[in-house]
């Protein structure tokens, strides 16, 4: 199974002792597959995020989300309920050690699409950077 997708993509943060951010919201085409018992779900990224050159994969398991990406930015987080994991976050500014620990993981899809809902806390260079919202729906386009 390998589908062209609508991707949209929400997302908030809020920076200690400041107000929360914005919600930012990307829509974008990608592809949603399977592999074994898991989906994954692929896109480019854009100039409007700043990570032009880039495509970002995220693999659904059970339990687990990881994603990663990989061209002018590479990182490999997996965002775990209950869970802290350490990656690195290589930038053209040099590599970055990011901490992840997920407060809530929502993963709900079929071969026609679903939700994904994260709540974490990002840390960078064991600094408490901002916690996290990011809302995921992926829609199957006619074929």
């Amino acid at each position: 199974m390998n589908k062209n997708v609508l991707i949209t993509i929400q997302g908030c943060q809020v920076m200690p002792g400041c107000e929360p951010s914005e919600l930012v919201e990307l829509i974008t085409p990608g592809r949603l597959a399977r592999e074994g018992g898991d989906y994954l779900i692929s896109y480019h990224e854009s100039r409007l995020t700043g990570l032009e050159g880039t495509t970002t994969t995220l693999r659904v398991e059970p339990s687990r989300l990881t994603m990663s990406r990989m061209g002018e930015v590479c990182t490999h987080m997996v965002f775990e309920q209950g869970q802290r994991h350490l990656s690195y976050y290589e930038t053209g500014e040099g590599p970055l050690t990011v901490g992840v620990s997920a407060r809530r993981v929502f993963l709900s899809l079929t071969d026609d699409g679903g939700q994904i809902e994260v709540d974490y806390d990002i840390e960078i260079d064991q600094s408490i950077s901002g916690q996290n919202n990011i809302k995921v729906n992926i829609a199957a386009l006619p074929s």
